[in-house]
């Protein structure tokens, strides 16, 4: 019985003995000082040496073009207008409505001008009487008398009809057959004298066109070919018709109607106006169209890129690439230039490439 005890015993003793010496080396690790990680160093990536572009030397149909923005007008329209300040007594007209030659369009308020003129009538009669009993006595009076009141009496005559003359300014009526596109004006409204007031056009003379200004007009010239767009119907060839009419004006546009003058009434002649011979039918007068003018055209062009194309000076130069990657400079002769291409006359040819800048 003691043995057995004692082999317990010992058996206990061992496993707190174990489990001491466990304790003892987890708190002594704890007690040491924890070791620093190792930093991790980023991997650095040299920068890339920009690779510069290169172009092939092409051929191609090149264009050098006006482009401007224009409108639909007809070849035969006028703008009327007053010529005198007064209220408008009425109109007569409203805007598309069709029109005959010499139908009213609308009249001013001069009604204070024409019951002057009847007053001025009624007296003038007795001018009329004294005149005629004037040259029954003409023998017996003093021929510088008489010729006196004969000024005078024809004087009084034409103020009547300068009076007339005023009052019928007052009417307007249409100049041709037509159509009323536009109206400024209603009734009642106070009308100064030259502003427009209604347009009467012949609708079915439409055409395109545009103003130029005096920079755009040194570059195109009649015949010239035009590509026109018009906004939801299509794109039509055609040609220059006809330039601008020269003014007598002051407008500084070398002569020629001033594009951003939009005071004056327009007038066709006004305008650069566009042959197109299958314009379609029914188009509306004033809708935009833009016109693109070919003021020069050359076939089978050698082109580059702008960005290709290197100036030192008076030298103009490119740099060729061979096949090998070699790179030399090249004196070149330039020609015609747009926004997208260089013509080169002399130096390169179709299929050698070049280095952009």
């Amino acid at each position: 019985m003691s043995m057995k005890w004692w082999t317990g015993s010992l058996y206990k003793r061992s496993l707190i003995a174990v489990m001491s010496v466990s304790l003892l080396v987890a708190s002594g690790c704890s007690l040491l000082p924890s070791e620093k990680e190792e930093e991790q160093i980023p991997i650095i990536t040299p920068p890339k040496i920009s690779q510069k572009p290169e172009y092939e030397v092409k051929t191609k149909t090149l264009e050098t073009k006006v482009q401007v923005i224009g409108k639909l007008i007809s070849m035969e329209e006028e703008t009327l207008y007053f010529t005198k300040d007064a209220r408008l007594k009425e109109l007569y007209v409203k805007s598309g409505d069709k029109v005959k030659t010499g139908d009213l369009i609308g009249e001013l308020d001069v009604s204070d001008l024409e019951k002057s003129l009847r007053l001025e009538r009624i007296a003038f009669q007795r001018e009329e009487n004294a005149m005629k009993e004037n040259l029954r006595k003409r023998d017996e009076m003093d021929p510088m008398a008489f010729e006196e009141l004969r000024i005078s009496f024809e004087e009084k005559r034409q103020q009547l009809v300068d009076k007339q003359e005023e009052i019928d300014k007052a009417t307007l009526y249409a100049p041709f057959d037509g159509t009323v596109v536009s109206l400024s004006v209603q009734k009642g409204d106070s009308i100064k004298a030259y502003d427009p007031v209604a347009i009467v056009a012949d609708t079915g003379l439409i055409t395109p066109a545009a103003k130029l200004t005096k920079t755009e007009l040194e570059k195109v010239a009649p015949g010239m070919e035009v590509l026109v767009s018009i906004s939801g119907v299509g794109a039509f060839e055609g040609k220059v018709k006809q330039l601008p009419v020269k003014s007598t004006e002051n407008d500084n546009n070398n002569g020629y109607p001033n594009p951003n003058n939009n005071n004056k009434p327009e007038r066709p002649e006004d305008f650069m106006l566009v042959d197109i011979p299958k314009l379609p039918k029914d188009l509306n007068r004033g809708t935009p169209v833009s016109i693109h003018v070919i003021t020069k055209r050359t076939e089978n062009a050698i082109v580059i890129p702008p960005a290709a194309l290197r100036n030192i000076g008076s030298r103009t130069y490119v740099q060729v690439i061979d096949k090998e990657g070699n790179k030399a400079e090249v004196d070149v002769e330039v020609g015609q230039q747009t926004a997208t291409d260089v013509e080169i006359l002399q130096g390169l040819k179709p299929g050698q490439k070049v280095v952009g800048r």
